[in-house]
């Protein structure tokens, strides 16, 4: 059961507040209709219930409060808006990624399919459905976790009738299963033929909360509904005979030569349209909706009453995937940009090294690895820190852990989960682009040109600690500031300003500044370094000796600090 209990939206500037002291339940094995016209308050409402607006209140599923349940999917599902999904993505990609971020196994995605009916379209982009498909993969993702509530913002909105009908069949199921169903709507017809139960508010307070044999007696009355080219005659002469007989009518004009007449019937009002000899396009009996009544007035304000206002709704972050590494992979690999921005790479990269080596003068490394001395970074790091940029940037374009929640947190183990994806998607792509290079040139110029270096594997290391670092740089750079062209610049900013920057400060290459390093480590060091640790000290002293990668050491650093800043002051701010 859900119980919602004096919410009270914040009040913006001089404006009365969206939603004002709202208290109503709905129950188990119900559905229950939220009924309010345009700008009542009902969406304002469905926010403060999922505490995703700052107000007064509580609302219990269950008897607990959203905020106090350990996995939110498994209790409430919901569907507000749009699905928040990448349009490239496929309609079971989404819910297959969906499926990790709330725990559930990867074949509740083809169940969920089968139910709403869109098994056939499943490798369907999200971009391409229909209005009526992309409710119904809504409703799949609600119902992921197998939960008890269902929480709908007017979700029959811009549906056909025979899409319309399936919805309320499925919202009907659901309730019978032992479920509850709190949907919105502005049709009280539809309300009537779907609800239960029906809630009515204005102007953000209740109304009436009525059974739905009471709310269609006291709402809907008989009408009379006419389509005449000449209404305004029609509507004269009809008000003129009730008039002249004293009898109770009431003519409405509506949109497009419509007239709505309460008080009469079908048979009087096409003896009068023949005796005047007015043509009648259309004449149906209806039930036409009389109103809202008017809400009770406000009771006047005490101590007492302001001693006990509802508790403050306190806007928390969404929680993380419960499985992130699961999900990281997923939404990378569920769309075609990180395969096109590897083929790009690719393709730009051996075009770099066969026009390098025709020119002549390159360096061995910069051959192999496509990088002209006009770019301030390869191909290869350039795409792999596109690949970190769009690792948060896209889900703050299209929302993906909870649609109803806002953008994708901050959480350590989401961090985590990407930095090791996109750290090897980094390693792959800069390893592919070496052996692509080397056999291009092969291909073009012989072994004697393509052949390997004798310090590979330092060489290598450095390589692929570049792409890495720059995958980070993006990543980090992309979550601190919620936009993938954050993460593009932080990435372009390594050679172009933090390389020049770090020269000046240090008054000469940054080498000087590490000579001697292992040295002074094995000196200050308790106990004696075995030769191949040193080795490897050495090695990694010489990778950050080169003014790149002490540049971007000292940018990744800087971006930690900034990410843990935000996500610090976030996280008080919550």
């Amino acid at each position: 059961m859900l119980q919602a209990i004096g919410l009270t939206s914040a009040r913006r500037r001089d404006l009365p507040p969206a939603v004002d002291d709202l208290t109503f339940e709905a129950r188990s094995g119900r559905v229950t209709a939220l009924l309010g016209t345009p700008g009542a308050g009902k969406t304002a409402a469905l926010r403060l219930m999922l505490e995703l607006d700052p107000g007064r209140g509580v609302t219990y599923f269950r008897g607990r409060p959203l905020h106090r349940i350990g996995h939110p999917p498994r209790e409430v599902g919901v569907l507000l808006g749009d699905v928040p999904g990448h349009p490239a993505r496929s309609a079971r990609g989404q819910l297959r990624m969906l499926c990790a971020a709330a725990g559930a196994p990867l074949s509740r995605a083809d169940e969920m399919l089968d139910l709403v009916g869109l098994s056939g379209l499943g490798d369907q982009r999200i971009g391409g459905l229909s209005v009526g498909m992309d409710r119904r993969l809504g409703l799949a993702a609600a119902l992921l976790g197998d939960p008890h509530t269902l929480l709908l913002d007017d979700p029959a909105d811009g549906l056909s009738s025979r899409e319309s009908g399936w919805l309320y069949g499925l919202m009907r199921a659901h309730a019978a299963q032992g479920g509850t169903v709190l949907w919105t709507t502005s049709d009280p017809k539809e309300a009537i033929r779907s609800a239960d139960r029906v809630v009515t508010i204005d102007a953000g307070r209740l109304v009436a909360d009525q059974e739905v044999a009471d709310f269609a007696r006291t709402r809907l009355r008989p009408r009379v509904a006419v389509q005449s080219p000449h209404a305004a005659r029609l509507a004269a002469v009809v008000g003129r005979e009730a008039r002249d007989a004293r009898r109770s009518v009431e003519v409405v004009a509506e949109e497009g030569a419509r007239l709505s007449v309460y008080g009469s019937n079908c048979a009087e009002i096409g003896d009068v349209a023949f005796r005047h000899g007015i043509p009648v396009h259309r004449l149906a009996d209806e039930l036409g909706d009389a109103g809202p009544p008017a809400p009770p007035a406000p009771a006047p304000a005490s101590a007492a009453a302001l001693s006990e206002l509802p508790p403050p709704i306190t806007v928390r972050p969404p929680r993380g995937p419960l499985r992130p590494m699961r999900y990281e992979v997923r939404r990378m690999l569920g769309v075609r940009t990180t395969t096109l921005i590897m083929a790009v790479v690719l393709l730009a990269s051996a075009a770099a090294s066969v026009l390098l080596a025709r020119i002549g003068g390159a360096p061995r490394p910069h051959l192999l690895a496509g990088w002209p001395a006009l770019l301030p970074l390869p191909p290869a790091a350039l795409g792999a820190g596109l690949l970190g940029a769009l690792s948060y940037g896209d889900e703050f374009r299209y929302p993906a852990l909870a649609a109803s929640r806002g953008t994708v947190p901050r959480r350590l183990g989401l961090l985590v989960a990407k930095l090791l994806v996109t750290g090897a998607a980094a390693t792959a792509l800069s390893l592919l682009v070496v052996v692509c290079d080397m056999q291009v040139l092969r291909l073009f110029y012989g072994d004697q040109v393509s052949a390997v270096p004798g310090n590979a594997i330092l060489l290598a290391a450095s390589w692929v600690g570049l792409a890495v670092g720059c995958a980070w740089a993006g990543l980090l750079a992309a979550g601190t500031f919620r936009v993938a062209g954050a993460g593009v610049a932080a990435v372009l900013a390594v050679p172009v300003l933090v390389v020049p920057l770090l020269q000046k400060v240090f008054a000469g290459p940054a080498a000087h500044a590490l000579t001697g390093l292992p040295a002074r480590l094995r000196g200050l060091a308790w106990l004696d370094i075995p030769p191949g640790p040193d080795r490897w000290l050495v090695a990694a002293g010489r990778i950050l000796a080169q003014p790149v990668g002490l540049a971007l050491l000292v940018s990744l650093i800087a971006l930690i600090c900034a990410y843990a800043g935000t996500a610090l002051r976030n996280r008080a701010r919550w």
